[in-house]
């Protein structure tokens, strides 16, 4: 595996500790308020992170305007959390990919269940750090 797919707890505290911004792709809002795709960034925010829903089939979520697309995004995120299929990852890692670089986020997270090796290494050989399977909120919670 790429040194830049994070798997030590301490790395991940510290990812956790210095981000600020995450877009959160695949969320959902209040209409769905047991999903893990809204509990888990409402925990984050709750936290003091920023979170900015990515989902195009809505308007906003938690106080903050949702975007369509990551590449709709206006600003650079700490973070891209992943609430999507291991099989849509390969698409998604392109699409980050795709961004120019100053737009990219450092960390790529896919919650747990969520898992791509080849995706992870293509990110990791761009410089982008990779997280696969963990759930961010618990880390949040543990390292805030």
């Amino acid at each position: 595996m790429h040194p830049n797919v994070i798997e030590s707890d301490e790395t991940l505290a510290e990812i956790v500790r210095s981000a600020r911004t995450v877009v959160v792709l695949g969320m959902k809002d209040e209409s769905d308020p047991d999903a893990p795709a809204y509990t888990v960034p409402k925990a984050i925010q709750s936290r003091g992170m920023r979170v900015i829903p990515v989902n195009p089939k809505l308007q906003q979520a938690l106080g903050e305007k949702a975007y369509p697309s990551l590449a709709g995004v206006p600003e650079r995120a700490d973070i891209v959390d992943v609430f999507r299929r291991s099989d849509a990852i390969p698409a998604i890692a392109d699409e980050v990919l795709a961004l120019p670089a100053e737009q990219r986020p450092r960390v790529f997270w896919m919650q747990t269940g969520v898992r791509n090796d080849g995706a992870a290494e293509k990110l990791a050989a761009a410089g982008i750090r990779v997280v696969q399977d963990r759930c961010l909120s618990v880390y949040a919670s543990l390292y805030r």
